[in-house]
């Protein structure tokens, strides 16, 4: 049931994201197709958090300590980068036009998955 919660939290901060930034849009046109897309991408996004972020930043501590953190907002950006290479690969209509929209993507994902798991069990309870 947890990993479900996760896929849908990525798959509302992914949305949010296209709505509140220019640069990231979803091609799909039919509700139905955005929702798939949405929560296909979002299964994208939480693998390649799960495996690639470990290990950038296990590679890259000396940056993150180095720059107090901040080399992470890059990283993240990257990261959803990667994402958007690895939704084409599956032909999924989700698009990033460059770093910026990344970057500024990022922290908007960030943000809203904070907030929407501010109100989710975290199963410690």
């Amino acid at each position: 049931m947890s990993i479900i919660i996760r896929i849908l939290v990525n798959a509302i901060a992914l949305w949010a994201a296209v709505f509140l930034i220019n640069g990231i849009n979803v091609a799909a046109t039919d509700p139905a197709d955005q929702i798939i897309v949405y929560l296909a991408v979002g299964v994208i996004f939480g693998l390649v958090n799960a495996v690639i972020k470990p290990i950038v930043k296990t590679v890259g501590c000396a940056f993150y300590a180095l720059t107090l953190g901040l080399v992470a907002l890059v990283v993240n950006a990257l990261l959803l980068m990667l994402t958007e290479w690895v939704a084409g690969l599956f032909n999924l209509p989700f698009t990033i036009d460059g770093f910026w929209p990344a970057f500024w993507g990022a922290i908007v994902i960030a943000v809203v998955s904070w907030l929407l798991s501010l109100f989710l069990p975290d199963g410690d309870d």
